[in-house]
């Protein structure tokens, strides 16, 4: 499967974001890409970063613009995952939504709640799982990487890839916190032998790591830091190697068959 990232510098002007975003998936169609991801909040912003908070939030401009993007994944034939806010009631809730080129969606809402989060959030409690042609896909929002049970629900469900959103950005260049946060993501993707699949946005500076994860933990591709960037990589499923077979073995008995 044909995957891509795009990594933008993501504003509180909805407009501004959506319009970047449908040039991204233009760009990704034309490259034959079947799964586009799109950061955290990359629809609406993230508060207080880009607006002070969800209820200054336009939602029926909102829903057209999550029309839209249902519209462009059934025209273009991909699957589209992007971050955005959603409203329940006097609620708000920090979303991943997967826009299936067949007209369905599914939605993920982050349920790692702490700080900014906490302050402007309710936390959800899907499962954060989808079909894309014959793969199992996950789903998971930036500080989730942190708490390896997230994960482990994942290597439950058995997922073939599974995809972080995130927000994750300092306002001066921070190296050490933007490899600590990659070196959750190495883990996560050798505890649980699955390929994972990041994209973050990128001003003022990037913190965690738009890339591609093997199910070893090592780098696929990674682009350059700070800069507007779709990532594409043509993903073929190989064979485990010893070490990920053996990592998978253990894993069964303990997180699939407790006990055993």
């Amino acid at each position: 499967m044909k995957i891509g990232a795009y990594q933008f510098a993501v504003t509180g002007d909805m407009k501004c974001n959506m319009e970047i975003i449908k040039k991204a998936v233009e760009q990704a169609a034309l490259e034959k890409v079947r799964l586009l991801v799109f950061p955290e909040c990359a629809l609406t912003g993230y508060p207080p970063y880009d607006l002070e908070s969800p209820v200054d939030i336009n939602f029926e401009q909102l829903a057209r613009f999550h029309e839209e993007l249902q519209t462009m994944a059934v025209r273009h034939d991909i699957f589209i995952v992007a971050g955005t806010i959603l409203k329940e009631k006097d609620e708000y809730l920090n979303s991943a939504i997967v826009f299936a080129p067949d007209g369905e969606n599914t939605v993920y809402y982050k349920r790692a709640l702490w700080g900014w989060d906490k302050d402007n959030f309710r936390a959800g409690s899907s499962i954060g799982v989808f079909k894309a042609d014959n793969l199992k896909i996950g789903i998971r929002i930036c500080y989730e990487v942190r708490f390896p049970e997230f994960f482990r629900e994942l290597y439950k469900e058995g997922t073939d890839l599974n995809i972080i959103l995130f927000y994750d950005v300092s306002q001066k260049d921070d190296p050490e916190r933007y490899e600590l946060i990659k070196s959750h993501i190495r883990t996560r993707a050798v505890e649980n032998v699955c390929y994972t699949l990041t994209v973050n946005t990128i001003y003022p500076y990037q913190t965690a790591p738009t890339a591609l994860f093997d199910r070893s933990g090592h780098v696929l591709k990674e682009p350059a830091g700070n800069t507007e960037n779709l990532m594409i990589y043509d993903l073929n499923f190989t064979e485990m190697d010893f070490g990920e077979q053996g990592r998978k073995q253990i894993s069964d008995m303990y997180v699939i068959h407790p006990g055993c």
